[in-house]
């Protein structure tokens, strides 16, 4: 079974975050705040939204309201395009390419009262893996340096997944997938790559890099 997030999916890569015990819509209004105005969309209606910016027609999403789109701020030629789902008790939220929902302070808001996971690949090869507990970043760390770990209390994930170990098993070629796998496994996150191919609740944040 293939997991969310992959490369696959996501070619030129991907920023995923995924919290216990929340909504979509808690999720996504505690990212954008005021500009929280969501709209159902798949990962290709997304892609296509993204790719064709302010040049967006109607013709080009048909089976969308394209009035919808234009008061959500979903047409415009930047800013991070996120959807939300969720799965066996966890919400995800995942951006394509970009690295937004990466920034401290979005996984620590997001982390209060629960915990949150986040995942980055970016298509130069940049990976990046933080873990946080009640707003706090425990874990920050590339996965091919993982003993260079910026979090708080850096062996609190280690010893909750044993991700460590994964990484000298794999060696640096699969450092990433070994250690986000395995973490997602043991957290309980392992979320199937088909909980991405529905339509999900998006928002659009223009401006937000």
């Amino acid at each position: 079974m293939k997991l969310l997030p992959n490369s696959d999916l996501y070619d030129t890569g991907y920023c995923a975050l995924f919290v216990r015990g929340t909504s979509p819509e808690a999720l996504l209004a505690g990212i954008a705040g005021d500009a929280y105005h969501p709209v159902q969309l798949d990962r290709m209606e997304a892609e296509m939204i993204k790719m064709a910016g302010e040049d967006l027609e109607d013709d080009d999403v048909p089976e969308l309201d394209f009035d919808e789109l234009c008061d959500s701020g979903m047409i415009c030629d930047e800013g991070p395009l996120l959807r939300a789902g969720t799965h066996d008790g966890w919400c995800f939220a995942i951006e394509s390419e970009g690295p937004y929902l990466a920034r401290e302070e979005i996984i620590r808001a997001a982390s209060r009262g629960t915990v949150a996971l986040l995942a980055l690949r970016v298509e130069t090869g940049l990976t990046w893996i933080s873990y946080a507990e009640d707003g706090e970043i425990l874990s920050s760390f590339d996965p091919l340096l993982p003993h260079y770990d910026n979090g708080s209390r850096p062996d609190v994930l280690d010893s909750i997944t044993g991700y460590r170990q994964a990484i000298e098993r794999r060696g640096s070629m699969g450092a990433h997938d070994s250690a986000l796998r395995k973490i997602q496994h043991a957290l309980g996150c392992a979320v199937p790559q088909e909980a991405d191919e529905p339509r999900l609740l998006a928002i659009r944040i223009p401006g937000g890099y």
